[in-house]
């Protein structure tokens, strides 16, 4: 069903590297032209010369999801390069896992910032662009964690992916007319998302993804929500292992 990526303009924060960048050699590969942002521009430029290589379209923009000005200023810049903004897939991500009494703030602050401040400013963004054009798609990737609470370790995280689907599914209340709005929910995926913990509790979280499943398998949900007639709108994905039992 490429018909329904071919040609579409798709901006994917955290795309240096994990599900960002698998989505956005998938998605290039089925006719889409890709912006990809992240902070780390070597990671960016890696990926651009895998889609450009296998003839697909992409540019890379440093970002920090925190800042919303810089949102802000790279959707008026891929607006700019390609002409329009299609779907924005708010993907950058933080899961330092740690339990609640070790009131480690810093990393709350980080999960707050990233996980849920990054996906409201993509959102802010994106979204009177989609309005003013008629159409648009928000693509917000949450976790099983915002399905049931990951915990001890993960209760903050939980929290702020719970946060991103409530957000999510707000959204579509609000234009569901117009805007198509998808939350992915992934288990456990092979990604730098597992190296965001440190301390004690660094092996136990190794060892849980030890089951986990590629990247290229959440970048598959993006595509088949993208894909979709514009009169359907897939609201949500849960995919994990098959072997995950959280």
């Amino acid at each position: 069903m490429n018909q329904g990526i071919q040609g579409k303009v798709i901006l994917i924060t955290g795309g240096g590297t994990g599900i960002g960048a698998e989505a956005a050699r998938q998605l290039a590969e089925r006719g889409a032209k890709v912006a990809i942002a992240a902070r780390r521009k070597d990671k960016l430029d890696g990926v651009v010369s895998q889609v450009t290589a296998a003839g697909g379209s992409a540019r890379a923009y440093q970002l920090d999801v925190t800042n919303k000005r810089q949102v802000e200023a790279v959707v008026a810049a891929v607006v700019a390069d390609f002409g329009r903004i299609d779907v924005v897939v708010n993907n950058a991500g933080l899961m330092p896992i740690r339990p609640m009494a070790e009131v480690n703030t810093d990393e709350w602050d980080a999960m707050i910032d990233v996980n849920i401040k990054g996906t409201l400013y993509g959102i802010a963004a994106s979204l009177p662009r989609f309005l003013a054009q008629g159409s648009g798609h928000v693509i917000n990737l949450s976790s099983v964690a915002g399905l049931k609470v990951f915990a001890p370790g993960g209760t903050v995280y939980s929290g702020t992916k719970f946060a991103v689907r409530a957000i999510s599914e707000g959204l579509r209340h609000e234009v569901g007319a117009a805007i198509r709005v998808t939350s992915i929910e992934p288990g456990a995926v092979e990604s730098d998302l597992k190296h965001s913990t440190s301390g004690g509790a660094t092996e136990a979280v190794l060892d849980f993804y030890r089951q986990a499943i590629p990247a290229a398998s959440v970048a598959r949900a993006i595509a088949f929500a993208i894909e979709q007639p514009h009169d359907v709108d897939i609201n949500e994905i849960v995919l994990r292992p098959t072997a995950q039992e959280f």
